[in-house]
C-alpha cells in the first residue's frame, strides 16, 4: 500500500494482527452518532456528552456510565434494542479509508477481529462496507467484560496462539486502545479519536500502513505517522 513520505517511518514487528470494526476498518459514525443521540436525548440528556464515551464500548457499559444510578439489567435491555436498530441501519457505513488493501495484505497472515458489536451487526457492517470477514473474531457474545477491559484482546490472542507481547492491536477509541495495551500489546491508533489516548503509534487511516511479511513469517508494519497537530 501506498504511504506519503513526508514523515518518518514507524516499523512495528508482529506474529499476529488483532482489529477493531468500528472507526478502525469500517466508518460507521453516522449510524453510531444518529443512533445515541436519538437515545440520549430520550433520556435527557446532552447528546454531545454521550458520544464522548460511546465509541469503543459495549452499549451497556456506555449506558452505565452516562446513567450510573440505573439498574444494569435496563442497561442490558436497552443495549438489546439499541443493537437491533444499529444492525438495521447501514445508511453511510463504508470502509475506512485503506482497509480493502490492508485486509487483502493481511488475508493470509495470523488475525482476528476483536469488536464490542455483536455478531449480528459485525457481519452487517463489514458486509455493508464490502470488507471480507476474518476467520477468528472475537465480539460481544464471547466476552464477559467491555473494553477498555483487556479479555477480548487476550482471547484473541489465546485464538490465534500468539502471546499477547507479539501482537498488534489496531484501534480507534481511548476504551480500545487502553484495552490493547492493558492486555500488554502495541496499539496503532488510526483517525483522529486515537490521538489523544496515547497508542503506541498514531495514523490517520489504513492508506499510511504497509505491509510485509518477514523470511521468519514474523509481520513488518511500516507506518507513516500522523502528523502532529
Amino acid at each position: 500500500m501506498s504511504a506519503s513520505t513526508a514523515f518518518a517511518h514507524v516499523v512495528l514487528n508482529a506474529r499476529a494482527l488483532l482489529l477493531d470494526m468500528d472507526g478502525t476498518l469500517v466508518d460507521s459514525d453516522a449510524v453510531v452518532e444518529r443512533c445515541w443521540r436519538e437515545w440520549a436525548l430520550s433520556h435527557g440528556l446532552d447528546p454531545q456528552e454521550a458520544l464522548k464515551v460511546v465509541h469503543g464500548r459495549q452499549g451497556y457499559a456506555t449506558m452505565a456510565i452516562l446513567l450510573p444510578e440505573r439498574p444494569m439489567e435496563l442497561n442490558h435491555a436497552e443495549n438489546a434494542e439499541m443493537l437491533a436498530r444499529e444492525t438495521a441501519d447501514t445508511e453511510g457505513v463504508v470502509p475506512v479509508a485503506g482497509a480493502p488493501e490492508f485486509m487483502a495484505a493481511i488475508a493470509r497472515l495470523p488475525h482476528a477481529l476483536v469488536t464490542s458489536a455483536d455478531a449480528a451487526l459485525a457481519g452487517v457492517r463489514m458486509a455493508a462496507a464490502a470488507l471480507p470477514m476474518p476467520d477468528v473474531r472475537v465480539t460481544a457474545e464471547s466476552v464477559g467484560a467491555s473494553k477498555p477491559d483487556p479479555e477480548g484482546f487476550l482471547k484473541g490472542a489465546a485464538e490465534l496462539g500468539v502471546d499477547p507481547a507479539d501482537c498488534v492491536v489496531f484501534e480507534d477509541s481511548g476504551a480500545g486502545i487502553a484495552a490493547g495495551l492493558a492486555a500488554g500489546m502495541r496499539v496503532i491508533g488510526i483517525g483522529p479519536r486515537a490521538a489523544a489516548h496515547g497508542p503506541t503509534a498514531h495514523v490517520d487511516d489504513l492508506t499510511a500502513v504497509r505491509v510485509e511479511t518477514a523470511g521468519d513469517g514474523s509481520i513488518r508494519l511500516a507506518l507513516t505517522p500522523a502528523p502532529a497537530r
